[in-house]
Order: C-alpha cells, then structure tokens, then sequence
C-alpha cells in the first residue's frame, strides 16, 4: 500500500499532468479498460422510496459515452428493496426476511422499468439478470451465467444484474450487492470494477467520526492494516454493507486480475466526474484477467478427457483461435461441460487443454461437423466453438 495523504481538492484541470499521480492512474486504468463493471448502491439510486431520475439520466449518459468508446458496460445495481419499500408501508429496511423478499419482488419491476425507460431513450438495449449464490458456485449454472452475459455485451446490450433477493434465504445469499459485483467482475474477466459510494474512498479511519482520518489514494494489497481501517459493517438503512463488504469485494476482484475504484457516487455523472479530476480509491490487480485465468487452466493437471484434433486445428489454436468441433477426430474418456480436457495433435502429442464446451457424449457427437450443423445433430444451440480460446492455453 502506498503511503496515505490527506484529503485534496477534486477538482477538473484540464492538463492531465497536473493530477495527482493516483488519479493519473485511475483514468489510465479507465481508458486501457475494455470491461466495466459499475456497482450502484440503493442510497445512490432511491431517495425516501423515490428513484431519482436526473441522477439515473446522467449515469446513462455516463454510460453511452464509454460505450461509445467501445467499451463493454455491466451493473450491478442495487435499489430493488429499496424501491418496494413504501408499497408495503415500510419507511426503512426490515430486519424480517420475508419484509426484504416482499420489497425486492415488488421493487425489482419498478427498478427495470426504470433502467428500461432511461436507456431506451439512448437507443441502447438492457437485460435483467438474477442471480444467487449457488448461481455462482454450481459449475453448469455458473457457466451458464458467464455465456448469457458474454452473449449480451457481444451484441452490444447493458446486462443489468442484481440479487435476486425474493428467493434467496438469509443464510444463503451475498448480503451486499458490492460483493456480488466483484463475483460477477471475476466471472466476465473484467478489467475494472468502480464501486459507487457514499464516500469518495478508503480512509484511515471513518471520517464521519474522526476529523483526523486520512485519505487512502492507491492500495496495491489487502493487508490486516487495510481492513482494520474498513471497520465494522455498516448500520442498517435502505443499503447494507459499508467499508469492510467493499474491502472484501476488493479482495475478489483482484483476486481475479481486476482492478477497482471506489469513489463518491452521490452527485450525478460520477463518470465523467472521474475522469474529469475526482478522486478516488484505486486497488490494483498485479495481473490482468486473462493472463491469471490462463495461468490458472495452464496449472490444472488432472484432465477429464481427450479430444484429437488434426493438423489444420493445431495450426489454429497456434494462431490464437478457438477448437472447433470440425477441427476434432476423436475424443476420449468421460467429462462434463467446463471439465479440463487435453487436445492431442495428430503425431500424438499434447498441444494444448483447456475447459470444454460440452460434455464428452455431446463432443463425441459433434467431433468433425461443423459449427452450423451442430444443431441438426445436439438438437439445440450450443456454443459454436469446443473450446473457446479465453477458456485453452497452448502447452
């Protein structure tokens, strides 16, 4: 961690030389990021049961500007609870389960309604994903979720995720919606993960009580002193959390390669405000998402199976592509979908391995067709490649 500085005036130079050194690499981290993440707190999004609109309006207008600069964008946002609040005749978030689940499954219509309104009218197309623990944690569904959201920003739609807290019971669920985004910023392979606030960063200490407390500009590892600043979790209100759940986030995201910002979130375009000169707390990956999941399958050494692959194919996956089912002539043993399987060249030996597509009934089936005919033969519309290229690493 870098040394902690006292607070220091944001402002909006326009001379990038003239910023502090950490914010310099908060908007490099910005620019050099093609995946997003952007978590919104229910304090950010709902005011006394009402969303507030201009607030919502110019996060979109945030958003289109990213995109426009090619950037894939995802949400996790909170707000559902906080949203179905008044419609129940709560004034403030209940400690009974059943009032949260209540609130959730009546505020998360009106909460998509709304994304759906604002981002309609920039001509840009939202989905709405659930998502639990064990969505998460169980493999196929886990694959499952990583595709459907691969799907939708390849096509160039906003996924926005949340919860889905009128399901999950109290013993299993996230419990904050800042560790979910980390989870999610770790399944994507995200670069960055930006944790709206309501607070512009890390300090030394709770700065609503210790008028000494400093700010924390740049943290490179989550050590016993980081966390004993985060201090206890945070009282009850129409959001959940506080510092310590965003420190745990931290430890997730960049346990995955990606880095995260935290930074005030209250006033609107937060953004544009970012990269105009507003400070924040940057925590910083030592690697980049990919190059960790690569290392990681590269380290697994236990495959499930065996596909053979000719020349052509092994030429491919050398050039950086992704194992076709055409490029296979044979495949060994018994794996599931998302199991290691090693690709053998046609002289016998190891090329590469990698997480397969499907299991080994389904690739044994489809070994040698080609990808637009796996359908007449599976029945339905799998993936087009057997091993996809983010997923193989050469050996």
């Amino acid at each position: 961690m870098t040394k902690a500085v006292k607070p220091q005036e944001s402002g909006h130079p326009s001379d990038q030389q003239t910023k502090p050194m950490a914010h310099r690499m908060i908007t490099t981290r910005l620019e050099n990021a093609d995946r997003i993440v952007i978590k919104i707190g229910s304090a950010l999004l709902v005011d006394s049961g009402r969303l507030r609109e201009n607030w919502l309006a110019a996060l979109t207008a945030d958003i289109m500007s990213l995109k426009d600069k090619g950037k894939q964008v995802i949400l996790v946002s909170s707000g559902a609870v906080a949203l179905g609040l008044n419609s129940l005749g709560l004034k403030s978030r209940s400690n009974r389960l059943e009032d949260a689940q209540a609130a959730a499954a009546i505020g998360q219509i009106k909460l998509a309604q709304a994304y759906q309104n604002e981002f309609a009218a920039q001509d840009i197309t939202i989905a709405q994903i659930l998502l639990s623990i064990d969505d998460l944690e169980h493999r196929p569904r886990y694959l499952n979720a990583r595709n459907t959201v691969d799907t939708l920003l390849e096509k160039g739609v906003v996924p926005v995720i949340n919860e889905n807290d009128s399901v999950a019971t109290s013993e299993i669920r996230f419990g904050d919606n800042d560790r979910l985004a980390a989870r999610v910023a770790q399944m994507m392979r995200a670069d960055l993960l930006l944790l709206l606030s309501d607070i512009d960063g890390l300090y030394s200490a709770d700065p609503r009580r210790h008028t000494d407390a400093e700010f924390v500009e740049h943290v490179t590892a989550i050590t016993p002193q980081i966390e004993e600043m985060a201090g206890p979790p945070a009282e009850v209100t129409v959001g959940t959390g506080g510092m310590i759940t965003k420190i745990m986030a931290a430890k997730i995201a960049l346990a995955g390669g990606c880095s995260m910002v935290i930074m005030d979130g209250r006033t609107p375009a937060p953004v544009s405000r970012l990269v105009g000169g507003e400070r924040g707390t940057l925590f910083t990956a030592a690697s980049d998402p990919l190059t960790l999941r690569k290392q990681w399958i590269q380290g697994m050494m236990a495959p499930r199976g065996f596909v053979h692959i000719d020349a052509g194919a092994v030429r491919a996956l050398q050039n950086g592509a992704s194992l076709l089912p055409a490029g296979v002539t044979s495949v060994d043993g018994s794996f599931n979908r998302g199991d290691l399987v090693a690709c053998m060249g046609p002289d016998g030996h190891l090329v590469a391995q990698g997480l397969v597509s499907y299991d080994s009934v389904d690739a044994d089936r489809i070994a040698g067709v080609k990808s637009a005919d796996v359908i007449h033969i599976l029945g339905y519309t799998g993936r087009a490649n057997l091993i996809h290229r983010d997923d193989l690493v050469l050996i």
